[in-house]
């Protein structure tokens, strides 16, 4: 009989433990929440990323904490509950420093928090005026600080729309809107004082100000309260949603919100999903749902009626939710007390359950494995915040040592600006071009498309291990349409590094299929080709190769007409070269063609250069004075003259004396697509040679050069699975990366490509500058045609170049207009240019015949 019961007894202790058991959390629980708290963190930050973030991680506008100099007196509010504070705080600095309040609580009902915004705002309002009369301030108009505790969208520190309500707050016409107005509205409606409302700030934000002014070294706020929440102070240049990259800005992360992506789905337990589903907010706050105090005392209810229901406890059913707020306040505040035990019984007996000693220390674990998991979950969480620190920190560290040149400050790229202004100025110059780096290649494109071309052409486009050819045609129905049709032809390695001959019998035998496939052997069209290395220009059809660029070295090609060389291979074809243009001259025109207010060509991809629309009377090298004339500026040698020695880093010098071109092209090697890979790999090799990643470990992938590849960096840096591609690209590298492995990998190819981006707008910023001046307006309205694979395919690039230009050009309107054609249908709209001027205008006086050499008659 004994042994039965016994048996019993264990049986009915096991379930229990089975039960509470699916709430403890081990470990690796833990570092997986940390991990993914991680994860949401910065897909908050991130603009791309950020509406479909868990965690929100809004912009508080708050950039520094306090320094112990502040005084004065000021008003405060406090709502975030089911209790109003308004406070009066006089604070006094210097040797008598120290810091008065004056408070008064008042309850908010349940009517007016499930009522109107009206009906709320203006209950608040007659709270106010309650204190003020018992303060007797009500004709004093005091700053005022309002800490709202629910999540709003900031853009200013006093400016706050309501994202959405918790805590069981529901009225309604208040989300979406600005909490500051509604309350400035309710104020103006008593019409009995004025305030002068100074900021919003979240709980967790004032939290953190108020410790910060004792510990200067504060800089994490966290609430664990009714509700969840953090804040911290997060560097400027992390934070997209806001403009601007110098110092921090305390964020707001709403970290209630964890886990409504289901991410956490394998630790909430269906006691979680039963508290959720009664919630007023289904499916939303699940982290706070599992962490706070408005909701813990429930999840004890609802294990509580469970383990009833099975046999395990009471003798009598759980009574309805009033349980909760007592379970709440008494029992699980009071798990830490000797006589807890006691108090638990005795507050079960309130509440008409006739419990035993076995079940008071039920009820007992039951709350400590409740609190212990929220508190484990919230130090998990805060450990996701303070590795964020670290890593910041670690990262400004890491910079001083490695990277401090990558990381330039506007004041840097303005003075890059200005030098890049100079060589501009010392290219187009007669007497300073053979000695200018930017070497400002006349083009012989005088115009744009102005919407009248018309024809059928073919393009060819050679400016890296793949050859295009096109067919365009433009037509005139209605509407000006161009149709397009294109191969792609791979051009080998042993032909890259061959004879010119071989180059170009290996492009006319591509033109020969490309023709036959096309069933237009028999045609005579126009050609225009696209070549993307520096030439210089004596006419449209007559181009001089000055280098090779972009690891091709055919031989006896250097300068050469590549035009004549060309014509040569393909003089059986029938076709006819009208003109040879620059892959950023291609750019500009294909753009050109849509927006013809574009007057700027650029290439950011393998390689890397800028054309524009210079006037003729400041270009030296070619007659004449009025009109225009595209330049090409070959920017990629930029800084072979040592003027950027002071911003390139160990690893630029490095990826330049293993180059096919030692001290050439220096810029483009900082910026390009064909070296940002490589610039990435020699960092972390250094950086896992002194034990800062890999745990010192280097596989022999890694130390190979061209392993780790420019398409590598633009999918780690990529929010949503940057870090999951990170661990497979290094895997895959024979390394076995650590998740704060991943974390570096992801940040410092960012660094890289971020530093490629700031140094284009700086050079960028040079050519609108000179347009600006050019054009005598006291602003510029350009658009800038743009192409190439590391501004279309890496996620921050694109956004990052802009804002740098906004910053460096204020003065400026400036639209970018991606080439969704690529440079190859420009070739075709130049050689159409060049018809419509030959049909226009009478033949030339200057120099050259070619019909394009005619300045534009507009």
């Amino acid at each position: 009989m004994v042994t039965a019961v016994a048996q019993r007894l264990a049986a009915q202790r096991r379930e229990i433990n089975d039960t509470l058991a699916r709430l403890s959390l081990s470990s690796e629980n833990l570092q997986q929440v940390k991990d993914k708290m991680r994860v949401e963190l910065e897909r908050g930050l991130r603009k791309d990323s950020h509406s479909t973030a868990s965690v929100k991680m809004l912009p508080s506008f708050v950039y520094r904490t306090p320094n112990g100099t502040e005084r004065g007196k000021y008003l405060a509010l406090d709502l975030g509950g089911t209790n109003f504070r308004v406070l009066v705080v006089k604070i006094r600095s210097g040797i008598r420093k120290s810091v008065r309040m004056y408070n008064k609580i008042y309850a908010i009902p349940l009517e007016i928090m499930q009522g109107t915004g009206e009906e709320l705002f203006d209950h608040i309002v007659q709270c106010i005026s309650d204190f003020l009369d018992y303060m007797g301030m009500k004709n004093t108009r005091l700053p005022l600080g309002f800490t709202f505790s629910f999540p709003c969208r900031q853009t200013g520190i006093d400016k706050g729309s309501l994202v959405s309500w918790t805590k069981g707050f529901k009225a309604t016409d208040c989300e979406g809107n600005d909490v500051v107005e509604m309350l400035r509205e309710a104020i103006k409606r008593r019409n009995e004082f004025d305030l002068d409302i100074v900021a919003v700030v979240n709980d967790t934000v004032g939290t953190m100000m108020t410790c910060a002014y004792e510990d200067p070294k504060c800089e994490i706020g966290l609430i664990a309260g009714t509700g969840s929440n953090v804040c911290y102070m997060e560097e400027m240049r992390n934070i997209e949603m806001v403009e601007g990259d110098e110092g921090q800005m305390c964020v707001n992360t709403e970290w209630g919100g964890f886990g409504e992506n289901d991410c956490i789905e394998d630790i909430r337990t269906r006691f979680d999903r039963e508290v959720d589903e009664g919630s007023l907010n289904n499916g939303k706050q699940r982290f706070e749902k599992m962490t706070s105090g408005m909701y813990l005392g429930e999840i004890v209810r609802q294990i509580l009626i469970d383990l009833t229901r099975r046999g395990l406890l009471f003798r009598v059913p759980v009574p309805n939710r009033e349980v909760q707020s007592c379970i709440n306040d008494h029992v699980v505040q009071k798990l830490s007390d000797r006589l807890a035990l006691l108090q638990v019984r005795a507050i079960l007996q309130q509440l008409g359950l006739d419990s035993t000693c076995d079940d008071s220390i039920i009820v007992k674990e039951v709350c400590g494995t409740v609190s212990r998991r929220a508190a484990q979950l919230c130090g998990a969480g805060m450990a996701a915040i303070v590795d964020k620190i670290r890593e910041n920190r670690g990262r400004n560290q890491m910079n001083i040592t490695y990277l401090y040149a990558m990381r330039l400050s506007d004041e840097t790229l303005m003075d890059i600006m200005k030098r890049f202004r100079r060589e501009l100025g010392n290219g187009l110059c007669s007497d300073t071009n053979p000695t200018a780096t930017v070497k400002m290649l006349p083009t012989f494109v005088r115009s744009i498309p102005d919407g009248s071309e018309k024809g059928d052409f073919i393009a060819l486009d050679l400016g890296g291990s793949a050859f295009r050819i096109l067919r365009v045609k433009v037509s005139h129905e209605k509407k000006q349409t161009v149709q397009m049709e294109s191969q792609i032809y791979d051009t080998p390695e042993d032909i890259i590094h061959g004879s010119g001959t071989r180059l170009f019998d290996h492009v006319a035998e591509c033109l020969g299929d490309f023709m036959e496939k096309q069933n237009i052997k028999d045609k005579k069209l126009s050609v225009g080709f696209t070549f993307s290395f520096p030439c210089a220009q004596t006419k449209l059809n007559e181009s001089y190769l000055l280098t090779w660029t972009k690891r091709f070295k055919a031989s006896g090609v250097e300068g050469m007409d590549i035009v004549t060389l060309l014509n040569k291979a393909i003089k059986k074809r029938g076709v006819d070269i009208m003109a040879v243009v620059n892959d950023t001259v291609g750019t500009m025109m294909t753009c050109g063609f849509d927006d013809q207010r574009c007057e700027v060509g650029i290439i950011i991809g393998t390689g890397t250069n800028a054309c524009y629309m210079e006037e003729l009377r400041h270009i030296d090298l070619v007659e004449g004075d009025e009109g225009r004339m595209c330049i090409n500026t070959e920017w990629g040698a930029f800084g072979d003259d040592g003027m950027l020695e002071d911003i390139r880093t160990e690893f630029d010098r490095e990826i330049d004396r293993g180059s096919l071109n030692p001290g050439k092209q220096l810029f483009e090697k900082m910026v390009s697509g064909m070296y940002i890979g490589e610039l990435v790999r020699l960092i972390l090799v250094k950086m896992a040679k002194e034990g800062f990643l890999f745990e010192g470990r280097i596989t022999p992938e890694l130390l190979t050069k061209g392993k780790f590849e420019t398409k590598h960096v633009s999918s780690i840096e990529k929010s949503k699975e940057g870090l999951t591609k990170a661990k497979d690209i290094l895997g895959r590298l024979g390394m076995e990366p650590s998740a704060d492995d991943c974390i570096a990998v992801q940040h410092i190819c960012t660094i890289v490509s971020h530093r490629s981006a700031n140094l284009i707008a700086a050079t960028l910023g040079g050519i609108l500058s000179r347009l600006k001046d050019n054009k005598g307006n006291p602003r510029l309205r350009t658009t800038v045609g743009i192409d190439g694979s590391l501004y279309k395919m890496h996620p921050q690039y694109a956004r990052r170049l802009h804002k740098t230009v906004r910053r460096l050009v204020p003065e400026s309107d400036v639209r970018f207009l991606l080439s969704e054609s690529g440079s190859s249908k420009g070739a075709a709209m130049v050689t159409a240019v060049a018809y419509r001027l030959a049909d226009h205008t009478p033949t030339p006086s200057c120099k050259s015949k070619h019909p394009m050499s005619m300045r534009d008659s507009t």
